[in-house]
C-alpha cells in the first residue's frame, strides 16, 4: 500500500471534529509514513497531531543533545492539548539505554504536564505482553544502530538470536522497500530458536508486513509504529472505550502471543 493509497484510506474513514482522546508525535523531519500509517490504523475517536525535529542526517545528534529541542516540541504539542506525548524515534529513544529513554520521558512530562513515552518503551511494553524474550531484528539501519538497539534489549531482558541491517543509505531508499520485501527477510532468516521479530523503524512499509509475516512463521511480530498505537490505546482506554483499529495490525492487538 502506498503513501497516497494510505492516506486517501485514512480520509475515507472520516474524522471526529472532537476526537475522544488525542496523541502528539515527535517525529523526525524526514519521516513521511508515521502520519500516513498511524492515521489509516487509529480508529477515528483517536486524534492524532504531529511534530517534527531536524534529528537525522546532517541534523543527526546524540540523544543527550536534543533535550532543549524535545521539550520545545512537546510543548507545542501540549498545546493541543493531547493526552500522551511520545518521543518517536527508534533508534535515538534506544541509544542511550532504558536509563536515557526514561530521562527523555521524564523531561517531557516535567516541562509539560503531559504523560510521556517513546517508541523504545512501547516497544518494551508490546514485547512484555506478548511473552517474547529471544527475537530477531529487522531494520533498515546501518549495522551500529542495531548494535545499540541490541543492547537496549539486552538491558531489558530480551535476547537477539539473529539481526539483519540493511545499512540503507536514507529515506528515500527507507520508503522504497515495499512490504513484501519485509516478509521475504522474515523468512529467510528465520531461526527456530527465535520466539518473535522485532521490525524495527518508524519510516517503513513494515508495518503491512506483520500479518504476512505472522502467517508465513507463525510468531508474532512487533513493529515500532504498531507499538506505538497500541501502547497509547492502551493507556487511553478509559477515554477510547470500545473504539477499535483498523485490521492488519497482528497478534499484539488480539492479545495472543
Amino acid at each position: 500500500m502506498t503513501t497516497a493509497t494510505l492516506e486517501r484510506s485514512a480520509s475515507s474513514r472520516g474524522f471526529l471534529p472532537t476526537p475522544l482522546a488525542r496523541i502528539g508525535l515527535i517525529i523526525p523531519s524526514s519521516n513521511r509514513l508515521t502520519e500516513p500509517q498511524l492515521r489509516h490504523y487509529a480508529p477515528p475517536e483517536l486524534g492524532i497531531h504531529v511534530t517534527r525535529l531536524q534529528m537525522t542526517g546532517k541534523w543527526n545528534r546524540p540523544l543527550s543533545a536534543l533535550t532543549d529541542d524535545i521539550i520545545r516540541a512537546s510543548s507545542a504539542l501540549a498545546d493541543a492539548k493531547v493526552d500522551i506525548v511520545v518521543f518517536h524515534c527508534t533508534g535515538h529513544a534506544m541509544e542511550e539505554g532504558p536509563e536515557g529513554d526514561a530521562r527523555t520521558r521524564e523531561a517531557i512530562t516535567r516541562a509539560t504536564g503531559v504523560e510521556a513515552t517513546s517508541t523504545a518503551a512501547a516497544i518494551q511494553e508490546a514485547i512484555a505482553a506478548l511473552g517474547l524474550k529471544r527475537l530477531i531484528l529487522m531494520t533498515p539501519y546501518e549495522q551500529d544502530v542495531n548494535n545499540h538497539e541490541i543492547d537496549y534489549l539486552r538491558q531489558i531482558g530480551v535476547g537477539v538470536v539473529h539481526d539483519v541491517a540493511l545499512a540503507l543509505p536514507g529515506s528515500d531508499d527507507y520508503l522504497a522497500q515495499p512490504p513484501e520485501r519485509w516478509a521475504d527477510l522474515a523468512s529467510e532468516h528465520a531461526r527456530d530458536e527465535a520466539d518473535g521479530y522485532f521490525l524495527s523503524c518508524t519510516n517503513t512499509t513494515q508495518i503491512e508486513a506483520i500479518e504476512p509475516i505472522e502467517r508465513r512463521v507463525r510468531k508474532p511480530v512487533v513493529n515500532s509504529n504498531q507499538a506505538v498505537l497500541w501502547a497509547c490505546m492502551r493507556r487511553l482506554r478509559g477515554k477510547l472505550g470500545a473504539a477499535r483499529p483498523a485490521p492488519g495490525l497482528g497478534r499484539l492487538f488480539e492479545g495472543r502471543s
